[in-house]
Protein backbone atom coordinates (compact mmCIF):
# COMPACT_ATOMS: atom_id res chain seq x y z
CA UNK A 1 0.00 0.00 0.00
CA UNK A 2 1.05 3.55 -1.12
CA UNK A 3 2.13 6.03 1.85
CA UNK A 4 0.37 9.36 1.56
CA UNK A 5 3.43 12.17 2.06
CA UNK A 6 1.64 15.63 2.00
CA UNK A 7 4.20 18.60 1.72
CA UNK A 8 3.15 22.21 2.71
CA UNK A 9 5.11 24.84 0.23
CA UNK A 10 6.87 24.50 -2.90
CA UNK A 11 9.47 26.63 -2.24
CA UNK A 12 13.39 25.50 -2.82
CA UNK A 13 12.94 22.64 -0.14
CA UNK A 14 9.29 21.74 -0.92
CA UNK A 15 10.20 21.70 -4.90
CA UNK A 16 13.36 19.47 -4.07
CA UNK A 17 12.08 17.54 -1.57
CA UNK A 18 9.02 16.38 -4.04
CA UNK A 19 11.40 15.84 -6.85
CA UNK A 20 13.15 13.45 -5.19
CA UNK A 21 10.10 11.42 -3.74
CA UNK A 22 8.29 11.64 -6.73
CA UNK A 23 10.75 8.86 -8.22
CA UNK A 24 9.81 6.26 -5.17
CA UNK A 25 6.56 4.44 -6.38
CA UNK A 26 5.85 3.26 -3.02
CA UNK A 27 4.59 7.16 -1.94
CA UNK A 28 1.86 8.81 -3.24
CA UNK A 29 3.28 12.31 -3.15
CA UNK A 30 1.12 15.78 -2.77
CA UNK A 31 1.84 19.89 -2.47
CA UNK A 32 -0.11 22.73 -1.09
CA UNK A 33 1.09 26.37 -1.83
CA UNK A 34 -0.44 29.42 -1.03
CA UNK A 35 2.52 31.18 -3.13
CA UNK A 36 2.66 34.41 -0.87
CA UNK A 37 5.77 36.10 -0.58
CA UNK A 38 8.22 33.07 -1.23
CA UNK A 39 11.53 33.87 -0.83
CA UNK A 40 12.52 31.34 -3.47
CA UNK A 41 10.54 33.52 -6.26
CA UNK A 42 11.52 36.49 -5.17
CA UNK A 43 15.42 35.54 -4.64
CA UNK A 44 18.42 37.27 -6.30
CA UNK A 45 20.31 33.69 -7.39
CA UNK A 46 23.42 33.57 -6.65
CA UNK A 47 25.27 29.66 -5.50
CA UNK A 48 28.70 30.78 -4.51
CA UNK A 49 29.05 30.01 -0.74
CA UNK A 50 32.95 29.34 -0.93
CA UNK A 51 34.51 32.54 0.09
CA UNK A 52 31.62 33.26 2.50
CA UNK A 53 33.21 34.15 5.99
CA UNK A 54 30.75 33.16 7.88
CA UNK A 55 31.80 31.42 11.11
CA UNK A 56 28.91 28.73 11.42
CA UNK A 57 31.11 25.44 10.28
CA UNK A 58 27.54 23.72 9.79
CA UNK A 59 25.98 26.31 7.36
CA UNK A 60 29.36 26.11 5.59
CA UNK A 61 28.68 22.49 4.71
CA UNK A 62 25.00 22.41 4.03
CA UNK A 63 26.03 25.13 1.51
CA UNK A 64 28.56 23.84 0.28
CA UNK A 65 26.57 20.06 -0.07
CA UNK A 66 23.43 22.08 -1.63
CA UNK A 67 25.84 23.96 -3.96
CA UNK A 68 27.43 20.48 -5.44
CA UNK A 69 23.84 19.20 -6.01
CA UNK A 70 22.39 21.98 -8.76
CA UNK A 71 24.54 20.16 -11.18
CA UNK A 72 23.21 17.04 -11.03
CA UNK A 73 19.49 17.94 -10.81
CA UNK A 74 19.75 20.52 -13.58
CA UNK A 75 21.51 17.70 -16.45
CA UNK A 76 18.36 15.52 -14.94
CA UNK A 77 15.28 17.67 -15.71
CA UNK A 78 17.09 19.20 -18.43
CA UNK A 79 16.86 23.02 -17.60
CA UNK A 80 18.54 25.60 -19.92
CA UNK A 81 20.97 28.78 -19.46
CA UNK A 82 18.08 30.93 -18.70
CA UNK A 83 17.51 28.74 -15.54
CA UNK A 84 20.77 28.11 -14.13
CA UNK A 85 23.96 28.67 -15.26
CA UNK A 86 28.05 28.05 -14.05
CA UNK A 87 29.30 31.06 -14.89
CA UNK A 88 31.39 31.95 -12.33
CA UNK A 89 31.25 34.74 -9.31
CA UNK A 90 33.97 37.78 -8.80
CA UNK A 91 33.99 39.04 -5.95
CA UNK A 92 35.45 41.98 -4.80
CA UNK A 93 37.53 44.17 -2.60
CA UNK A 94 39.07 47.53 -2.25
CA UNK A 95 41.89 46.80 -0.27
CA UNK A 96 44.97 44.85 -1.53
CA UNK A 97 45.57 43.09 1.56
CA UNK A 98 41.80 41.76 1.52
CA UNK A 99 42.40 40.47 -1.79
CA UNK A 100 45.26 38.32 -1.41
CA UNK A 101 43.57 37.24 1.74
CA UNK A 102 40.71 36.04 -0.10
CA UNK A 103 42.04 34.34 -2.97
CA UNK A 104 43.95 32.57 -0.20
CA UNK A 105 40.94 31.40 1.52
CA UNK A 106 39.69 30.19 -1.77
CA UNK A 107 42.50 27.90 -2.45
CA UNK A 108 42.91 26.60 0.98
CA UNK A 109 38.50 25.32 0.73
CA UNK A 110 39.10 24.05 -2.89
CA UNK A 111 40.95 21.46 -1.27
CA UNK A 112 37.50 20.07 0.13
CA UNK A 113 35.66 21.56 -2.60
CA UNK A 114 36.45 21.31 -6.12
CA UNK A 115 33.36 22.29 -7.43
CA UNK A 116 34.86 26.00 -6.49
CA UNK A 117 36.77 25.28 -10.03
CA UNK A 118 39.31 27.58 -11.14
CA UNK A 119 40.42 30.35 -9.22
CA UNK A 120 42.38 33.95 -10.42
CA UNK A 121 43.32 37.25 -9.12
CA UNK A 122 41.45 39.85 -11.24
CA UNK A 123 42.66 43.12 -11.72
CA UNK A 124 39.82 46.18 -12.34
CA UNK A 125 40.74 45.83 -16.24
CA UNK A 126 40.28 42.11 -16.15
CA UNK A 127 36.86 42.22 -14.20
CA UNK A 128 35.50 44.49 -16.58
CA UNK A 129 36.64 42.63 -19.71
CA UNK A 130 34.64 39.79 -17.79
CA UNK A 131 31.57 41.75 -17.27
CA UNK A 132 31.60 44.72 -19.68
CA UNK A 133 28.46 46.11 -17.94
CA UNK A 134 30.85 47.77 -15.28
CA UNK A 135 31.99 51.36 -15.54
CA UNK A 136 33.66 51.45 -12.31
CA UNK A 137 35.09 47.83 -11.72
CA UNK A 138 37.31 47.12 -9.03
CA UNK A 139 40.24 44.06 -8.30
CA UNK A 140 39.06 40.58 -7.67
CA UNK A 141 38.95 37.22 -6.96
CA UNK A 142 37.08 35.08 -9.65
CA UNK A 143 35.67 31.40 -8.96
CA UNK A 144 34.85 29.61 -12.05
CA UNK A 145 32.21 27.04 -9.81
CA UNK A 146 29.73 30.16 -8.81
CA UNK A 147 26.70 30.33 -10.82
CA UNK A 148 23.48 31.90 -10.96
CA UNK A 149 19.62 30.56 -10.90
CA UNK A 150 16.00 31.73 -11.14
CA UNK A 151 14.74 30.61 -8.57
CA UNK A 152 11.31 30.42 -9.68
CA UNK A 153 12.11 29.11 -12.80
CA UNK A 154 14.15 26.41 -10.91
CA UNK A 155 11.02 25.40 -8.51
CA UNK A 156 8.76 25.24 -11.20
CA UNK A 157 11.07 23.23 -13.85
CA UNK A 158 10.96 20.58 -10.65
CA UNK A 159 7.42 20.63 -9.77
CA UNK A 160 6.93 20.21 -13.56
CA UNK A 161 9.28 16.85 -14.07
CA UNK A 162 7.65 15.65 -10.52
CA UNK A 163 3.79 15.48 -11.84
CA UNK A 164 4.64 13.66 -14.68
CA UNK A 165 6.51 10.98 -12.10
CA UNK A 166 4.00 10.84 -8.90
CA UNK A 167 2.99 14.42 -7.59
CA UNK A 168 -0.30 16.08 -6.93
CA UNK A 169 -0.30 19.64 -6.80
CA UNK A 170 -3.16 22.17 -4.92
CA UNK A 171 -3.21 25.84 -4.59
CA UNK A 172 -4.65 26.95 -1.21
CA UNK A 173 -3.89 28.27 2.30
CA UNK A 174 -3.80 25.33 4.53
CA UNK A 175 -3.57 25.32 8.50
CA UNK A 176 -3.09 22.74 11.50
CA UNK A 177 -4.98 21.57 14.50
CA UNK A 178 -3.57 20.72 18.02
CA UNK A 179 -2.66 17.49 17.33
CA UNK A 180 -1.26 17.98 13.49
CA UNK A 181 -4.48 17.73 11.99
CA UNK A 182 -4.01 19.02 7.95
CA UNK A 183 -6.38 20.92 7.10
CA UNK A 184 -7.51 22.44 3.68
CA UNK A 185 -10.52 24.39 2.19
CA UNK A 186 -11.39 20.66 0.85
CA UNK A 187 -11.87 19.65 4.61
CA UNK A 188 -8.85 17.63 6.85
CA UNK A 189 -6.99 15.30 4.89
CA UNK A 190 -4.95 12.25 5.42
CA UNK A 191 -1.22 11.47 5.54
CA UNK A 192 1.33 9.48 7.02
CA UNK A 193 4.29 12.27 6.63
CA UNK A 194 3.89 15.68 6.56
CA UNK A 195 6.26 17.88 5.56
CA UNK A 196 6.11 21.82 6.49
CA UNK A 197 8.29 23.77 4.21
CA UNK A 198 6.87 26.63 4.67
CA UNK A 199 9.86 29.18 5.58
CA UNK A 200 8.90 32.41 7.14
CA UNK A 201 5.40 31.12 7.84
CA UNK A 202 6.57 28.18 9.97
CA UNK A 203 5.60 29.90 13.70
CA UNK A 204 2.55 30.70 13.02
CA UNK A 205 1.57 27.35 11.27
CA UNK A 206 2.94 25.73 14.30
CA UNK A 207 1.32 27.48 17.10
CA UNK A 208 -2.05 25.66 17.27
CA UNK A 209 0.46 22.66 17.56
CA UNK A 210 1.24 24.12 20.95
CA UNK A 211 5.20 24.85 19.30
CA UNK A 212 7.28 28.08 19.19
CA UNK A 213 9.57 28.16 16.08
CA UNK A 214 12.04 30.09 16.59
CA UNK A 215 11.34 31.56 13.57
CA UNK A 216 11.63 35.26 12.30
CA UNK A 217 10.63 37.16 8.76
CA UNK A 218 13.12 39.00 6.81
CA UNK A 219 11.89 40.82 4.30
CA UNK A 220 14.23 41.34 1.07
CA UNK A 221 13.78 43.29 -2.25
CA UNK A 222 15.58 43.69 -5.53
CA UNK A 223 15.05 45.30 -8.40
CA UNK A 224 15.52 44.17 -12.15
CA UNK A 225 16.87 45.86 -14.86
CA UNK A 226 15.94 45.24 -18.71
CA UNK A 227 18.77 46.87 -20.73
CA UNK A 228 19.36 47.51 -24.49
CA UNK A 229 22.43 45.71 -24.99
CA UNK A 230 22.42 41.98 -24.79
CA UNK A 231 25.22 39.97 -23.74
CA UNK A 232 26.24 35.84 -23.45
CA UNK A 233 25.97 33.19 -20.84
CA UNK A 234 29.22 33.38 -19.37
CA UNK A 235 29.15 36.80 -17.52
CA UNK A 236 30.42 36.47 -13.95
CA UNK A 237 27.96 37.35 -10.86
CA UNK A 238 29.41 40.21 -8.83
CA UNK A 239 29.80 40.31 -4.95
CA UNK A 240 31.12 43.65 -4.81
CA UNK A 241 31.92 44.88 -1.60
CA UNK A 242 29.77 47.53 -0.28
CA UNK A 243 27.23 47.42 -2.84
CA UNK A 244 24.36 45.26 -3.72
CA UNK A 245 24.90 42.28 -5.22
CA UNK A 246 24.56 42.85 -9.31
CA UNK A 247 23.25 39.60 -11.10
CA UNK A 248 23.49 39.83 -14.87
CA UNK A 249 21.17 37.14 -16.36
CA UNK A 250 21.05 35.26 -19.87
CA UNK A 251 20.67 38.18 -22.62
CA UNK A 252 19.83 41.91 -21.02
CA UNK A 253 18.32 41.11 -17.36
CA UNK A 254 20.09 42.62 -14.88
CA UNK A 255 19.38 41.94 -10.88
CA UNK A 256 20.73 43.84 -8.45
CA UNK A 257 20.10 43.11 -4.83
CA UNK A 258 18.71 41.96 -2.54
CA UNK A 259 18.01 43.34 0.98
CA UNK A 260 18.00 42.14 4.49
CA UNK A 261 15.37 44.02 6.34
CA UNK A 262 14.69 42.35 9.75
CA UNK A 263 12.07 44.35 11.54
CA UNK A 264 9.60 44.65 8.24
CA UNK A 265 7.61 41.77 9.66
CA UNK A 266 5.66 40.10 6.70
CA UNK A 267 4.86 43.20 4.84
CA UNK A 268 5.05 42.63 0.98
CA UNK A 269 5.17 46.06 -0.01
CA UNK A 270 7.08 47.67 -2.73
CA UNK A 271 9.12 50.68 -0.87
CA UNK A 272 10.04 53.49 -3.88
CA UNK A 273 13.00 54.54 -1.04
CA UNK A 274 14.19 50.78 -1.40
CA UNK A 275 14.17 51.09 -4.78
CA UNK A 276 15.91 54.41 -4.72
CA UNK A 277 18.60 52.71 -2.82
CA UNK A 278 19.29 49.74 -5.17
CA UNK A 279 19.39 52.02 -8.21
CA UNK A 280 21.63 53.69 -6.83
CA UNK A 281 24.06 50.57 -5.73
CA UNK A 282 23.54 49.75 -9.24
CA UNK A 283 24.51 52.96 -10.93
CA UNK A 284 27.76 53.17 -8.40
CA UNK A 285 28.85 49.85 -11.02
CA UNK A 286 27.66 50.71 -13.83
CA UNK A 287 26.97 54.50 -14.71
CA UNK A 288 24.61 54.04 -17.71
CA UNK A 289 22.03 52.65 -15.84
CA UNK A 290 18.48 54.60 -16.07
CA UNK A 291 15.50 54.17 -13.84
CA UNK A 292 13.17 53.97 -16.36
CA UNK A 293 15.08 50.50 -17.25
CA UNK A 294 13.84 49.19 -14.04
CA UNK A 295 11.11 46.77 -15.42
CA UNK A 296 10.01 45.03 -11.66
CA UNK A 297 10.77 45.30 -8.12
CA UNK A 298 10.48 41.84 -6.46
CA UNK A 299 9.49 41.46 -2.52
CA UNK A 300 9.65 38.56 -0.78
CA UNK A 301 9.84 36.93 3.01
CA UNK A 302 12.56 35.13 4.33
CA UNK A 303 12.90 33.58 7.46
CA UNK A 304 15.48 33.27 9.92
CA UNK A 305 16.47 32.21 13.47
CA UNK A 306 18.23 33.63 16.49
CA UNK A 307 21.76 32.55 15.21
CA UNK A 308 21.16 33.09 11.16
CA UNK A 309 21.33 28.84 10.90
CA UNK A 310 18.47 26.71 9.31
CA UNK A 311 17.16 23.73 11.12
CA UNK A 312 15.15 20.83 9.68
CA UNK A 313 13.88 17.80 10.55
CA UNK A 314 11.19 15.47 12.51
CA UNK A 315 9.49 17.87 15.34
CA UNK A 316 11.06 15.69 18.46
CA UNK A 317 7.33 14.60 19.66
CA UNK A 318 5.80 13.97 16.38
CA UNK A 319 8.57 12.36 14.07
CA UNK A 320 5.70 12.22 10.85
CA UNK A 321 5.95 16.06 10.87
CA UNK A 322 9.04 17.29 9.41
CA UNK A 323 9.65 21.05 9.11
CA UNK A 324 12.58 23.06 7.70
CA UNK A 325 12.82 27.13 8.01
CA UNK A 326 15.66 29.70 8.88
CA UNK A 327 17.43 29.71 5.40
CA UNK A 328 17.58 33.22 5.01
CA UNK A 329 19.44 34.89 2.07
CA UNK A 330 21.19 32.07 1.45
CA UNK A 331 18.05 29.58 0.80
CA UNK A 332 19.02 28.81 -2.51
CA UNK A 333 22.07 27.50 -2.09
CA UNK A 334 21.41 25.89 1.35
CA UNK A 335 17.70 24.40 0.48
CA UNK A 336 18.58 21.61 -2.18
CA UNK A 337 20.47 19.99 0.15
CA UNK A 338 17.87 19.95 2.82
CA UNK A 339 15.13 18.65 0.60
CA UNK A 340 17.53 15.69 -0.30
CA UNK A 341 18.36 15.36 3.54
CA UNK A 342 14.17 15.84 3.98
CA UNK A 343 13.68 13.03 1.22
CA UNK A 344 16.02 10.45 2.20
CA UNK A 345 14.88 10.44 5.87
CA UNK A 346 11.10 10.20 4.00
CA UNK A 347 12.39 6.80 2.82
CA UNK A 348 15.02 5.47 5.13
CA UNK A 349 14.03 6.88 8.80
CA UNK A 350 18.02 8.06 8.76
CA UNK A 351 19.79 11.04 9.83
CA UNK A 352 23.12 10.17 8.46
CA UNK A 353 25.94 12.79 9.35
CA UNK A 354 22.85 15.59 10.05
CA UNK A 355 24.78 16.58 13.20
CA UNK A 356 27.22 17.85 10.29
CA UNK A 357 24.93 20.29 8.87
CA UNK A 358 22.55 21.59 12.10
CA UNK A 359 22.37 21.65 15.91
CA UNK A 360 19.65 19.49 17.38
CA UNK A 361 16.42 20.46 15.94
CA UNK A 362 14.85 21.25 19.41
CA UNK A 363 16.83 24.31 19.77
CA UNK A 364 14.54 26.35 17.68
CA UNK A 365 11.61 24.30 19.21
CA UNK A 366 10.08 25.58 22.25
CA UNK A 367 6.29 24.65 24.17
CA UNK A 368 3.30 27.38 23.50
CA UNK A 369 3.21 29.06 27.41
Amino acid sequence: MQKQVTIIGSGIVGAVTAFYLSADPTLNVTIYDEGIGQATKNSAGIISPWLSKRRNQRWYELAKAGAALYPEIVQTVQMGYSVYQQAGTIVTRHDPTDLDALYKLATQRRQAAPQIGEIEKLTATEVQERIPLLTAPEPGVFISGGARVDGDKFAHNLLKYAEKRNLVRHKGKVTLGDQGQLLTQHGQQAYDTLILAVGAWLKPLLLPMGIVADVRPQKGQLIELQLPESWGDDVPVLMPEGERDFIPFTRSKLVVGATHENDMGYDLQESALVEDDLFASGVKLDSRLTKDQISQVKVGTRAYTRDFAPFFGPLPDNPHILVASGLGSSGLTTGPMIGKLLADYVQTGQQTDWDRYQLPISTYLDDAD
